[in-house]
């Protein structure tokens, strides 16, 4: 099992992993900015993007095309990255965060969203055959990494695939992401992406 990245050297690392598969799930093209070139030089990404809670469709779709984008100058800079593309079903979301629509941000609907996603994650990962999965969540210093990581490692057991710990706003990776946003023009949504979050 891999200790948390941020623990090991980029040598130490590069011998690790070796260019596994990775399942990236993507939350946006800005906090997947940071996240994607930090992890290009370690693994073979393949960026996902799941993310059933975003409401209304016009902002899922304005997102998706910010992600689309991003990948697209990233590969024109000589990069290999692939996209893979779930269908926006809000439904589902609402479905599983029924009778927690009130709770505070960083609560008990937040974890249930990280669940929803990262699972989903897991198991596509599964399906095609990938090495590892992991989530860009953890850049945002507005989520919690010992949660997310928590999570995922719950995942690992139940699918049977490795999960990569992270703690991707450590060393300056937040600030980052922030830099690239402005260096490839990404937009940044002032809202995590439920219609719960965009009241708060």
């Amino acid at each position: 099992m891999i200790k948390n990245i941020k623990q090991l050297s980029d040598e130490q690392l590069s011998l690790i992993v070796n260019k596994k598969k990775l399942l990236l799930h993507s939350c946006c093209a800005p906090c997947s900015s940071h996240v994607i070139t930090y992890l290009l030089p370690y693994f073979n990404i393949t960026v996902l993007y799941y993310n059933p809670n975003i409401s209304p469709k016009k902002e899922y779709e304005k997102r998706k095309k910010e992600q689309i984008e991003l990948i697209k100058k990233l590969n024109q800079e000589g990069n290999n990255i692939a996209f893979l593309d779930c269908d926006y079903d809000n439904l589902i979301y609402e479905e599983k965060i029924k009778g927690y629509e009130l709770c505070p941000e960083r609560g008990a609907r937040c974890t249930i969203c990280f669940n929803l996603r990262i699972e989903k994650t897991a198991k596509i990962a599964k399906e095609k055959n990938f090495e590892y999965f992991c989530t860009t969540l953890t850049v945002s210093p507005y989520k919690n990494a010992t949660l997310i990581n928590e999570i995922g490692e719950k995942m690992q057991q139940k699918y049977q695939i490795k999960w990569l710990y992270s703690d991707f706003k450590k060393k300056n990776g937040y600030k980052n992401s922030i830099e690239l946003s402005k260096k490839y023009n990404l937009y940044r949504q002032n809202y995590c992406g439920c219609i719960y979050s965009k009241k708060n």
